[in-house]
């Protein structure tokens, strides 16, 4: 056996870790893989929960850790400051662990820092989840941008995996895998409800909705605002007691953690707060709950594996192909509370039941790490040419 390859996995969120983590275990598990992980952003910051520990109290180690500032507070630079800081710090990162390649997920402003951060060090980028379109977020450009800098593509869909190939992706650099959320929902072993209601100090409450909800960074209205409406719509359903957890690091995050905080002392007997719920503990909630409520790329793309409706809102998640179990709707308080009548109601759950999804496939974590661990193993990585589709 030659000299293992060293792959490093670059994190940012407890989102996108929550995804990657069962990929990460099978590449650490790999004889012919060193496998390095680098944490950044929301994982160091105590605000939304120093998620790192989440990765450690996993068996991982992490071995870079690149802090960076808040892009969620202070004026619209804050994201681009943040940006840069990422980039300087993921660029020494890199300089003291010279990986063979780098695997980042998805479409944050962190994710392209740590990209570019690769690509002027002509290191291999592995990118999982390009071609996926949100028309009402800024990480739609930095989605497409992170794949012009990638070498390895890994898609959730055939139809995301043809887009890709449309950008200019050699087609055989480019790989339909299923989403890894879904394929985390249907085989990781979850808590029990009540493990998860007893966790968070609510056992026996019967009818859950868990809610999260970020800013979308090109709305024009104040998010504080659109999430008011979320709680007022929500306030229409006593019987429901809700699980909010808080937005990710994004410009204007900070209002609407402020507002979550003043629904909750509004309403604390039906109101519960948690930063961050983790991969097992958010799955196992959503399978709990009766609806799923929000603006989460995981509401579109998890949550009908675990056979619970969800209602989408507004526009962050505009143009992702959806499971039937999805309901969008508009940022009014009415839009919001009719889309969860709906939801609510036995057809819908019935519907949600059945557990369609265009992103589920059941070998997802395999055909992932194989795609990987080839891509590494060449001995030669050619640059990139310009695959033209034929006319």
């Amino acid at each position: 056996m030659g000299a293992k390859r060293r792959i490093c996995i670059a994190t940012g969120t407890r989102a996108d870790w929550g995804l990657l983590q069962p990929l990460a275990g099978r590449l650490k598990a790999a004889p012919d893989v060193d496998l390095r992980i680098l944490a950044t952003n929301m994982h160091l910051l105590g605000k939304y929960g120093s998620t790192v520990s989440e990765i450690e109290d996993a068996g991982f180690t992490v071995d870079e850790r690149v802090p960076i500032p808040d892009g969620g507070d202070g004026p619209a630079e804050a994201c681009a400051l943040a940006a840069a800081a990422c980039l300087d710090g993921s660029a020494r990162a890199f300089g003291r662990m010279r990986p063979d390649a780098v695997v980042i997920l998805g479409d944050r402003y962190e994710m392209l820092a740590v990209a570019s951060a690769a690509a002027l060090m002509h290191i291999p980028i592995v990118h999982i989840s390009g071609g996926e379109v949100t028309e009402g977020a800024m990480d739609d450009s930095i989605r497409h941008a992170i794949t012009k800098l990638a070498s390895l593509h890994l898609t959730a869909t055939e139809r995301y995996r043809s887009r890709v190939i449309q950008m200019g992706e050699q087609p055989d650099r480019v790989v339909n895998i299923g989403a890894l959320g879904v394929w985390n929902a249907f085989n990781q072993q979850l808590p029990t409800a009540g493990e998860v209601l007893e966790s968070l100090g609510i056992a026996g409450c019967p009818d859950i909705a868990l809610v999260t909800f970020h800013p979308a960074t090109l709305d024009t209205e104040d998010p504080a605002a659109r999430f008011d409406a979320l709680a007022e719509a929500l306030d229409r359903y006593p019987g429901l007691h809700v699980i909010v957890t808080y937005p990710n690091s994004d410009p204007r995050s900070g209002a609407v953690i402020g507002r979550i905080a003043a629904w909750h002392e509004r309403r604390p007997e039906a109101v519960t707060v948690v930063k961050s719920l983790g991969m097992k503990r958010y799955l196992a909630a959503s399978a709990l709950a009766r609806v799923v409520v929000g603006n989460s790329s995981s509401g579109v793309v998890e949550v009908p594996s675990a056979g619970t409706p969800t209602v989408d809102i507004g526009i962050r998640q505009k143009g992702r192909i959806a499971a039937p179990s999805v309901i969008h709707c508009g940022d009014s308080a009415d839009e919001i509370a009719e889309a969860v009548a709906r939801a609510l109601s036995p057809d819908m759950q019935a519907l949600a039941a059945r557990r369609e999804n265009p992103y589920a496939r059941p070998d997802t974590v395999e055909a992932a790490a194989r795609a990987i661990i080839e891509f590494v193993n060449r001995t030669e990585h050619a640059p990139k040419r310009f695959y033209d589709l034929p006319c």
